[in-house]
Order: C-alpha cells, then structure tokens, then sequence
C-alpha cells in the first residue's frame, strides 16, 4: 500500500486512508521476520515486535470499542503483563495468532466507524466515563493515527537493527 495520494482533500478519506496505510506499514515490518526476530528486543526498554503489534491490536480496541461505543471489553489492557504492567506475548501465542488479533481488531474499528461520524460524539460508560465531555470520534481517530505513526518509526529502528532493512 502507498501513501494516500496528495490529491485526497475530504478529511474523513484522507484520516482513514492513513491510518490504513500505517496499518499495512507495520504489518510489512513485520513481514519477513523470524519468529525467534519477532520475539527478540533490540531496545533498551524491552519491547519486541510481536509485543508491539499485540499492543497495536488493544489500542484499536480500547479507543473504539471501549472508548467510542462505550462497550465493556475485557481484558482492556490485554497486552500487559499483569505482574510488570509491560507488554507481553506469551509462549503459546503464535505469530500469527497475534497478526490476526490485529487484523480482526482493525476490521472491527473499520466497521464501528463507517457507521458513524468524525463529530459523533464518544459514549459514556467505556474509557470516556467520566463528568467530562468525552472526544468525538475524530480526536479519537487522530489520537490512534499518532500512535500509529510513533510505533510505525520505532519499529523502522528496530528492523534496521535486526537485518538493515530501511525504508517503507
């Protein structure tokens, strides 16, 4: 997948067009890599490739099920060790077990918002349950499109580090 084009103006396709394409960014980071490389850190803080796209896959969760519908999800820090608080994937969970944890977490935030609005306003009783007046789904779509593009060039060092490879 390419960057959206710079001929897309309306903001709603230009949002979603991104994070689309950081979607498929880190997914082809990914692509190529050892199990033994997916499970390995190459950073200081701990985290490994596979753990991040664990992590990317309860964001999705946490800012549109549980944050936007107000859904009650469960666990809703999932990628978290319940001991150090730090991302985990356990030995029995596969590679692509996690991929498809993150492929059915991106098609279930897809859904939730082409049946919505960017100015929808979030339900309370989730993440936003509180005497403030929660985002509307515009924040929250830029708010996981910048997490995207943080983790997406965290993960250009990392794989630069394991086998050199640069770029998209």
């Amino acid at each position: 997948m390419t960057e959206p084009p710079d001929s897309l103006s309306d903001p709603r396709e230009l949002l979603l067009a991104y994070l689309d394409y950081y979607r498929d960014t880190l997914l082809r980071k990914l692509d190529g890599l050892s199990d033994d490389e997916l499970r390995t850190s190459r950073l200081p803080s701990g985290w490994t490739p596979l753990e991040l796209l664990k992590h990317l896959a309860f964001v999705e969760r946490r800012w549109l099920r549980w944050g936007f519908l107000g859904e009650h999800i469960d666990p809703v820090w999932g990628e978290n060790d319940p001991e150090t608080g730090k991302w985990s994937v356990g030995a029995e969970e596969s590679a692509d077990q996690i991929r498809t944890l993150f492929l059915d977490a991106c098609a279930d935030s897809r859904a939730i918002v082409s049946g919505a609005r960017l100015q929808d306003i979030a339900r309370g009783g989730g993440r936003f349950d509180s005497p403030e007046r929660p985002p509307a789904l515009s924040w929250i779509l830029f708010h996981v499109l910048q997490e995207y593009a943080r983790h997406v060039g965290q993960l250009d060092v990392v794989r630069e580090l394991a086998d050199g490879a640069t770029g998209e």
